[in-house]
């Protein structure tokens, strides 16, 4: 009976995703990705539904599309404002990466490399294997690595859902409202303070993969010690 099921959630999947697809490529999306100017008339064209066609495609890009959310979150920044953008990129986004995560863990292996390039799978997936909430929030932080792919990644390893979606709520907004916030024009860096700070993220990564396991367990050991009875009884003495 569980075989049936599987094989049923992976035919709908399958054929949803197909669906998607078609829609993006038949819409025009994958020739618009080449620019931002592009991509913001692409969405402009939808108008008067234009906000709902952008929540969809930032939904679907996240599960289908090797385009990096921040790109299309920055055309919406121009298109509708920072916060408006960021509101509807960020519910896309999270909404699709507990989508692409709860399908690899319900269908495993075979959804992952119907999504994910072997070479990818191989690069990323041992180090989600030991170091998987630690990487995850890094990676998010940082635009250089595919947040969608590493979605699908974490969902074949035994980090929970509840844990999952913790490290999306605080960890993706953050580059997301950045992008939005290029697009709607409310922040404008020069590249001489680009590099720097792009350079300190790279830093900070690798700092956090080298000591993430001892920050990580130093921090909730501090949490440990001070739960609401042990502070109760700090109070009486």
């Amino acid at each position: 009976m569980k075989n049936r099921q599987k094989l049923f959630i992976a035919a709908v999947t399958l054929l949803l995703l197909a669906g998607g697809g078609w829609f993006l490529y038949a819409s025009g999306f994958f020739q618009a990705a080449v620019s931002l100017d592009s991509l913001r008339a692409y969405i402009d064209r939808f108008a008067p539904y234009s906000h709902l066609a952008f929540f969809l495609v930032q939904l679907l890009s996240v599960v289908l599309a090797p385009i990096p959310s921040n790109i299309t979150a920055a055309a919406g920044g121009v298109l509708f404002g920072t916060w408006p953008a960021f509101l509807l990129t960020f519910a896309a986004v999270a909404s699709g990466s507990l989508l692409t995560f709860s399908l690899a863990r319900a269908l495993g292996r075979d959804f992952a490399d119907r999504i994910v390039s072997k070479g990818l799978s191989e690069r990323y997936q041992d180090v989600l294997r030991a170091k998987a909430p630690i990487f995850l929030v890094l990676a998010f932080l940082f635009p250089f690595f595919p947040d969608d792919i590493l979605c699908i990644l974490a969902g074949l390893t035994t980090l929970s859902l509840r844990r999952f979606a913790a490290i999306v709520l605080l960890a993706r907004p953050w580059g997301l409202l950045f992008a939005c916030a290029l697009g709607g024009s409310t922040l404008s860096l020069p590249p001489w303070v680009m590099v720097p700070i792009g350079l300190a993220g790279l830093a900070v990564f690798l700092l956090g993969m080298k000591y993430g396991d001892k920050i990580e367990e130093i921090l909730l050991q501090r949490l440990k010690e001070h739960k609401p009875g042990n502070a109760e009884q700090d109070e009486k003495i």
